[in-house]
């Protein structure tokens, strides 16, 4: 079986890249011929633990391949997945403009059967348009052609991709008709092997199943981070609240940390997107405008914790930003709280010194170098520092030689956006510690 992969993304290029590391003969197709030169010569656009490895593995034995021509390997191929992106209109709703060029594509240039699969997280009655834009095509050419359209949303964590994909708890597939169903269970049958579950149901439950999952792992995110915000009113802590409500089995452990807010490239994206479809529909989703509300305030919780301790008096004040990614083992900053918060900063005149492992570049890219001095390492980052944010939970910056932060900060003061400092040490060190759904006695 040989596939096409187009859309090189994150999503794309782990797929294809995978499946080529279960022995399977992949083309992955993307119209930025940059990136495609790049792929060809090992160079990976993106930052993704253990992916750059098998790209090149795969690559040189010869079952991974690049090209920017669609049109030249469809004939080759049993299944084409789409795995280009869906940013959202000013709107809210998912663009679907990629997703149907691909479509069209397809149907002018397909001479044989093909599955044609929507990887990418699209809205219900996707798949809809997508064979009614190839049907218009081969219809123009006046030729009758079968093929079929289904579902099979990712659900990979950025940062995790290789080994969710390789070792998912489940996969969704949405098919509508027999032939389909065959082809996605011959494909996916090498990870069948690990014992994990093919789920199978009608394309619309699919597409919408990606929408709700997100939705409500954003959900639980907002509940937590607004009772976080409660139990710093009325004295409690929220980390023993965590451990309480987690050992409920009908509730789980999962997704149940308060922090400040969500951001990447997905929860923001589909919620959004979900809230729009439903209004298409008359439906009014009100738990989920919600969601956003809170969202939407926590991103500004770690500002107003620094302004009120100064306050309001932050012109001039040197500040350090640990972490710039929306989460660890990644460089993607979309819709990330660093971001949010480095504005604010900027715009109360503070200077801004940040450090990340891996998004420097991807800071540079969003944020500019006028207005933030990126630093050499963690430690570089507090020098002179009035204030130190803890935005990102990387594992570098879990046990950092607090004498030395001390020492070289101008005022001792962090303000712990994950939660993840001890109380007690920071204090008996001497310095002025915050974090989030937690009173202290100041």
């Amino acid at each position: 079986m040989k596939i096409a992969i187009v859309g090189t993304g994150y999503v794309g290029l782990v797929t294809g890249t995978c499946f080529a590391e279960m022995g399977l003969n992949v083309i992955c197709v993307d119209v930025d011929k940059s990136k495609v030169e790049k792929l060809e010569n090992g160079v990976i656009p993106i930052y993704e633990p253990g992916l750059e490895e098998l790209v090149r593995k795969n690559h040189n034995d010869g079952r991974l391949s690049f090209t920017t021509d669609l049109e030249s390997c469809i004939d080759d191929v049993d299944i084409i997945f789409i795995a280009v992106g869906t940013p959202p209109d000013e709107d809210g709703s998912a663009d679907l403009k990629y997703v149907l060029e691909v479509a069209r594509t397809i149907g002018r240039s397909m001479k044989k059967y093909v599955l044609v699969v929507t990887k990418s997280t699209v809205p219900v009655g996707t798949a809809a348009l997508v064979r009614s834009t190839i049907q218009k095509e081969l219809d123009d050419r006046g030729l009758n052609i079968d093929f079929d359209v289904a579902s099979n949303p990712e659900f990979l964590k950025e940062g995790n991709a290789v080994i969710d994909f390789m070792r998912p708890d489940r996969v969704v597939v949405g098919v509508e008709s027999e032939k389909a169903r065959k082809l996605l269970s011959k494909l996916y049958k090498p990870f069948m092997l690990n014992n994990f579950r093919v789920i199978f149901m009608d394309v619309p439950s699919a597409e919408m199943t990606k929408y709700a999952a997100n939705a409500m792992l954003a959900t639980r995110i907002s509940f937590m981070n607004s009772i976080a915000n409660l139990c710093e009113a009325v004295g409690a802590d929220v980390n023993m609240v965590r451990a309480g409500i987690g050992s409920d089995m009908r509730i789980g452990k999962k997704f149940l940390y308060a922090g400040c807010g969500y951001g990447g490239s997905c929860f923001p994206k589909d919620v959004k997107a979900l809230i729009k479809t439903a209004s298409e529909y008359g439906v009014d989703m009100e738990i989920l405008r919600s969601v956003e509300k809170v969202n939407a305030y926590q991103k500004g919780l770690l500002f107003r914790k620094f302004s009120l301790y100064y306050n309001g008096d932050l012109k001039g004040k040197t500040v350090a930003i640990w972490g710039l990614s929306f989460k660890p083992e990644t460089d993607d900053m979309r819709d990330a709280p660093s971001v949010v918060l480095i504005r604010s900063l900027i715009e109360a005149g503070c200077k801004v010194r940040a450090y990340d492992p891996i998004a420097m570049d991807e800071g540079r890219r969003i944020l500019g170098d006028e207005c933030v001095y990126y630093a050499k390492d963690m430690y570089d980052a507090v020098l002179d520092a009035d204030g130190l944010f803890l935005v990102t939970e990387w594992k570098q910056f879990r046990l950092p030689a607090w004498n030395v932060v001390k020492k070289v900060m101008n005022h001792p003061y962090i303000v712990d956006g994950r939660n993840i400092y001890d109380v007690e040490e920071l204090r008996s060190l001497g310095f002025d510690y915050e974090c989030i759904g937690r009173r202290f006695d100041k």
